[in-house]
């Protein structure tokens, strides 16, 4: 694999002139990729049946012509104003019962036969008469599924074809009832047409009710993308990519992705220190211009699983944006770390967004690789420095990690249905994990949970994994790794129901969960040695050993063999020991990184990454702040060094 770097365009929204100077400037600047044409519905097709695709024949020309390859989106995200006029219901409705009106983008409910059809109709328009032209090189299924809380949608659309999904699901509904659980305050229906979505309840609607609402609202939006992908595949043998977002898992990302070729996703990481992390105001002043350490890392591993191994950053942020509460700018060196970071977990394809900063609309404060007169921003410089550093490297190759976190969709809708404390989150629990074993040096790899190949890896974590099927936990020991299940591991069937045989029901681990207690802020109980345990607590029995306990004896991690389980939701200290403690029963080599110091395999190349503003040392090595060394052992390859600009 041999890295590449891209860009976000909208020639329409600059003058037919300048798209052949910024054509010259992108190649000049070494990026290769160029994605257009998917908020440009409006433009394509001006009233209904009006085709004016001719300006994007132009388009396309005058950037292929100058040596970039195109990823052509297709532009249902932005339905135009007269499609609200031909269909009035398509709109998506919140869970108070309000309209998701036009005005901005992602007006559109998922369950809308009417809009799919539509989508499916714009699609094959754009997909017969570019999926041969030879400078389109990918292509782009509409744009961040889910954002804007789009994903749910409580409209008669969705009604109607929940409806159905429940039907072929269960048969019929007796088998229903049963499987929610709805003798339960006498919520047994008669027939599925008495089924209503899960909104607008007096009180807390039945958990087994909200979660088959979001499974069905998942599969919604495989659906819509599958219809695109069909019509695609059909005109094109170009590769198929979404792009997804961070700390969106309304819908399981893994199942989409079983119909494209390559993941991709859109990583804005001082946005995402404000807008999608639970911090400390310390750790956000700390890292108020670099991002947080491990929140992009996360996402690289994740959508790499996505992708089966192939993925990109569709939107690698420049710059200062306009979305989150507060927008800083990002510290020199910033924008070159986290493209080269994003390298360094296996981005086939890193793509600024966006060329030019936009002089109109909602993003008018967005950050480009250019000012909206044109001039160069600081990020196009970094960019450019990205590219050199990327010829040097040649080619890279990504190999497996020896420690694995299994990553499941559905347990996050399961955890924020019943979340039974207010500080629990299945993605803050997992990506505490994730981060401990960042801290020690480690590659990690993020797996589905319905895979059951682990061969190759030395442990697996499975934290907050709302239903455990047998057959993982015998395919983690058949793959002779340790298995470090919990908290919150097995604790519910798929119906939402506690198991009849009790949580979490590991096979052979004697681990029982008597009752769980769910603790507010500075009420954390203190684990034997060092660490506490917050948020989440669980009383376990059994004759496992204990592994950790509290300091009043009471047993927080047993574990017998091949099969460990966690009871409680470990801070930082806690969970660095917990790590220590896998280490040394798995064999893996750790090496301790001090504060923002992260350490990523790229094959045989050893990636140091560092943000903190300050240069850091690990052993011999010093890195610049803001900086990154690419070495062989002891030689170095490469290197990213803003501290001085």
């Amino acid at each position: 694999m041999k890295p590449e770097l891209g860009v976000c365009y909208y020639p329409e929204h600059w003058a037919e002139a300048q798209w052949k100077e910024d054509a010259a400037k992108m190649v000049q600047s070494g990026i290769t990729w160029v994605r257009i044409g998917e908020f440009a519905w409006s433009r394509m097709e001006p009233a209904p049946g009006q085709l004016e695709l001719e300006w994007l024949d132009r388009a396309i020309e005058v950037l292929g012509t100058a040596g970039l390859k195109v990823v052509l989106g297709t532009p249902t995200t932005t339905p135009p104003r007269w499609m609200i006029a031909k269909h009035p219901d398509m709109l998506a409705v919140d869970a108070e019962g309000n309209p998701r009106k036009f005005g901005s983008r992602r007006h559109y409910c998922f369950s809308h036969e009417g809009y799919r059809d539509e989508s499916a109709r714009i699609t094959k328009i754009v997909a017969q008469r570019y999926g041969q032209n030879p400078y389109v090189a990918a292509w782009q299924t509409d744009n961040e599924y889910g954002c804007h809380d789009t994903t749910l949608s409580y409209s008669d659309a969705a009604k109607v074809a929940f409806r159905a999904w429940c039907a072929k699901r269960y048969g019929d509904i007796a088998t229903l009832n049963e499987a929610w659980g709805n003798v339960f305050w006498s919520m047994a229906y008669s027939s599925f047409d008495d089924l209503e979505l899960p909104n607008l309840t007096v009180t807390e609607p039945n958990p087994a009710h909200v979660l088959a609402f979001r499974k069905f609202s998942s599969d919604q939006v495989v659906v819509f993308n599958r219809v695109q992908t069909e019509i695609l595949r059909a005109n094109t043998d170009a590769d198929l990519i979404h792009n997804y977002m961070g700390r969106i898992l309304d819908f399981d990302h893994f199942d989409v992705g079983e119909d494209l070729d390559v993941a991709s996703w859109d990583s804005y990481p001082l946005g995402f220190m404000w807008d999608r992390m639970e911090l400390s105001d310390a750790h956000r002043a700390r890292y108020l211009r670099q991002g947080d350490p491990d929140m992009q890392a996360f996402h690289h591993d994740l959508y790499r699983a996505v992708g089966k191994g192939r993925w990109w950053i569709m939107e690698q942020q420049p710059g200062p944006v306009n979305w989150a509460p507060y927008n800083p700018a990002p510290l020199p060196g910033m924008v070159a770390l986290w493209s080269l970071e994003a390298v360094a977990h296996g981005a086939e394809v890193v793509s600024y967004f966006r060329w030019r900063q936009a002089p109109f609309g909602q993003e008018q404060h967005h950050a480009g690789l250019q000012t909206p007169d044109g001039r160069d921003a600081p990020g196009l410089g970094e960019a450019s420095k990205v590219a050199q550093i990327l010829t040097q490297l040649g080619e890279v190759q990504t190999l497996q990690s020896e420690v694995a976190i299994v990553f499941d969709y559905p347990s996050d809708w399961a955890w924020n249905t019943q979340p039974q404390g207010a500080d629990f989150n299945y993605f803050r629990l997992v990506f505490s994990a994730y981060r401990a074993l960042r801290r020690a040096g480690l590659s990690v790899d993020i797996v589905n949970s319905k895979s059951r190949d682990f061969s190759g890896y030395k442990a697996v974590l499975a934290p907050g994994l709302a239903t455990l099927e047998p057959s993982l936990v015998e395919a983690i020991s058949q793959a002779g790794a340790l298995a470090v299940l919990g908290p919150r591991t097995g604790a519910i069937t798929e119906e939402f129901s506690i198991p009849q045989s009790g949580r979490p029901s590991v096979p052979h681990l004697d681990v029982m969960v008597d009752l769980v207690e769910t603790l507010p802020p500075n009420a954390g109980r203190a684990v034997k040695d060092g660490g506490k345990v917050d948020f989440w607590l669980e009383k376990l029995s059994g004759s496992a050993p204990v592994l950790l306990a509290l300091e009043d004896g009471s047993p927080v991690l047993m574990g017998q063999g091949d099969r460990w389980y966690l009871g409680g939701f470990a801070d930082d200290t806690a969970w660095d020991r917990i790590v220590m403690k896998i280490a040394l029963q798995a064999g893996l080599a750790t090496c301790v990184m001090p504060g923002g110091l992260r350490r990523r395999m790229l094959g045989d190349l050893e990636v140091l990454i560092n943000y903190e503003a300050e240069p850091m040392q690990l052993g011999e090595q010093q890195i610049a702040g803001c900086g990154i060394v690419i070495r062989r052992g002891d030689e170095v390859i490469a290197e990213s060094d803003f501290s001085t600009a």
